[in-house]
């Protein structure tokens, strides 16, 4: 079903409906009045014979070259064109969708200058199912995403190459067989539409929904970790998290406490253990991953600002009367958002790991076997299985580290400090695969503790949870060809099927504060 966009106030619950779905999206018709004001203001700018930049002028260091009245279609293609210059991997169809619909949900307010037509031919890209192709690499975030968005803005004027129903095609023949027509630029639209952080801000979106997805995937793995080396539940209660007062703190210890209640491992141990205190992987679970859930949630609202803005230069103030140059096409909002959710990220892998390495630890894991194998020497257990994941955590460690500090001027020095966002954003992707598998594998040794406890069982909540498990990945009594295991536990983790078999609180899902 078509989603309607109210420009300025879309959620990201809707956007990343559109994203998961596939679902196409319009504008309300209630944005087209003031769409097509600006884009008279611009025809008017157009006709006159004072300089404007984008309308009549070059670009970047280019502004003062006036241009003539009967070049300004060229100017627009030639800005289109000469700005094609992205490399790498494609970006994936889901974000390249929500690129657009981000894109679209800028010029519907009002302040770009585009033609009402131009933004329609969005919606119909999306209806059909024509999606650019977008190489991932040459943006840098700053006098917009130039790049990813110059070959968005080239399927729609019959250069470069889509997808059309999934097949990579000429962006004329996609746009072809979908029953559609390029356009021809106006004045200013090719700089409306290549202007702006729409690249950079979809990909983040798309990290802080994996990195939502594994925060509360921890919160399960923690929960069943806990229980495994049997671990005392004591630093869970509330009143410990209500006297710091920090919401992701209290939310987290709130879910696990609930997901251990009724265990009867835990209460097996609750009289005369003779632990005073657990390692602080187990014990400062909420403290770690909670402060990590504050970071995304900041980074959501920051996100869910940036997906409504106008990011494009020069920016038209129809009730001023006005087209003025600024600098809201510079993505430092984005880069920090994605700085943020990579911390996150980092640091959610970080205590997993260390609970891994807990449970495999013979010296560590409170009379487990040691690698978690019925039979160790004979076997290796969930030896190398551990070591992967410590692989993964430093390479997240190094991937965390902020792109936002990494300014370069580029352009002359017109552009001389850029928000690298795109950098930013794009390794949100790797390194949620990267947390999966660390999950993922956090889940199977859990599984494999608890199994040593019988007949002790754990709770009903986390019963379920390795039922779940179970139907992909057994119990392992003999060594075995592990990496498929590990793939199915990570698939699960990154697709929901652990976190769905629990019920969660809406904040350690991300849905609301």
């Amino acid at each position: 079903m078509t989603v309607v966009l109210t420009p300025g106030a879309a959620t990201l619950d809707e956007l990343h409906h559109i994203w998961a779905s596939g679902a196409p999206a319009v504008l309300a018709p209630s944005a087209h009045p003031q769409i097509e004001a600006a884009a008279a203001l611009v025809a008017k700018a157009a006709a006159d014979d004072v300089a404007i930049y984008g309308v009549n002028t070059g670009f970047g260091k280019l502004a003062s070259v006036k241009i003539a009245a009967e070049d300004t279609a060229k100017l627009q293609r030639n800005l289109i064109l000469s700005h094609c210059c992205g490399v790498g991997d494609p970006l994936d169809l889901a974000t390249t969708r929500l690129m657009m619909v981000l894109k679209l949900l800028s010029l519907g307010r009002g302040a770009s200058g585009i033609a009402l037509e131009t933004a329609a031919l969005i919606e119909r890209m999306l209806e059909c199912d024509v999606v650019p192709v977008i190489p991932s690499q040459g943006s840098v975030g700053a006098s917009g995403d130039l790049a990813p968005l110059a070959h968005m803005a080239a399927t729609m004027i019959g250069e470069g190459e889509a997808h059309f129903a999934g097949e990579r095609m000429s962006s004329r023949q996609a746009l072809g067989k979908a029953g559609l027509a390029p356009i021809i630029l106006g004045p200013k639209e090719g700089l409306a539409l290549i202007n702006g952080t729409q690249f950079s801000t979809a990909c983040a979106l798309v990290g802080l929904w994996g990195a939502w997805q594994n925060a509360a995937a921890c919160v399960v793995t923690a929960a069943l970790s806990t229980d495994a080396i049997m671990g005392s539940t004591a630093p869970l209660q509330d009143a410990i998290h209500t006297l710091r007062g920090h919401a992701g703190q209290i939310a987290v210890a709130r879910a696990q406490r609930a997901l251990m209640t009724g265990s009867e491992i835990r209460e097996s141990h609750r009289d005369g253990d003779t632990r005073v205190q657990d390692p602080y992987c187990i014990r400062c679970q909420p403290q770690v991953t909670g402060a990590a859930m504050d970071l995304l949630h900041a980074a959501g609202r920051t996100l869910e600002v940036e997906a409504n803005a106008v990011t494009d230069n020069p920016l038209v103030l129809v009730e001023q009367g006005l087209i003025v140059s600024g600098g809201n096409f510079h993505a430092e909002p984005v880069g920090f958002a994605a700085d943020q959710i990579a911390v996150a990220i980092s640091e959610i892998g970080a205590i997993a790991q260390r609970r891994v390495a807990l449970m495999v630890d013979p010296t560590l894991s409170f009379d487990l076997p040691p690698f978690l194998t019925p039979d160790p020497g004979l076997n290796s257990g969930l030896m190398i299985a551990e070591v992967t994941t410590a692989a993964l955590m430093s390479e997240n460690k190094h991937l965390a580290n902020p792109c936002t500090t990494d300014s370069t001027p580029t352009s002359a020095n017109q552009e001389d400090h850029v928000s690298m966002a795109a950098h930013a954003a794009r390794r949100l992707v790797r390194m949620n695969a990267n947390l999966n598998v660390i999950l993922g594998v956090e889940a199977i040794c859990a599984a494999q503790g608890i199994a040593f406890r019988a007949p002790l069982q754990t709770s009903d909540p986390l019963r379920r949870v390795i039922n779940v498990l179970r139907r992909e990945v057994p119990e392992i009594s003999d060594d075995c060809y592990m990496a498929p295991l590990i793939e199915a536990a990570a698939a699960m983790v990154a697709g929901g099927a652990l976190t769905g078999a629990v019920d969660l609180p809406d904040f350690v899902k991300g849905h609301a504060e």
